[in-house]
């Protein structure tokens, strides 16, 4: 399976974005879904992960209530809905999949990667 993230941009202070994961060559359905971001100057970091059936989804604290992961088995594909952006969400945004069940925030839990999409909050 591979992963192609996509729909970042330059947005201001306040602005949403919402942010695609698409998967090919296989289905994402028996995979936890995961988002991680890397910061400037700072190692990635676990943003938020859904179940694979889409029931349960966790997040990290700093962008609880703001960020809101959903998925489409369907469609074999992964969003993430960002809201109130603030210059601290600058950074690149990553999907990643894994076949562990349960909630998981390591990057070595995931095995699949998509590149990453940037997203840049202007003050």
């Amino acid at each position: 399976v591979q992963l192609q993230a996509s729909g970042g941009g330059l947005v201001q202070t306040g602005d949403s974005l919402r942010l695609s994961c698409a998967a090919s060559g296989g289905t994402i359905s028996g995979h936890v879904m995961g988002w991680f971001r890397q910061r400037p100057g700072k190692e990635r970091e676990f943003v938020g992960r859904i179940a694979r059936n889409g029931a349960s989804t966790y997040y990290d604290d700093s962008v609880k209530g703001r960020f809101t992961i959903s998925r489409s088995n369907l469609k074999n594909a992964v969003y993430q809905q960002m809201n109130s952006l603030k210059p601290d969400d600058t950074a690149v945004y990553y999907c990643a999949a894994t076949t562990i069940v349960g909630v998981r925030v390591r990057e070595s839990d995931y095995r699949l990667w998509g590149q990453g999409t940037q997203v840049t909050v202007s003050s």
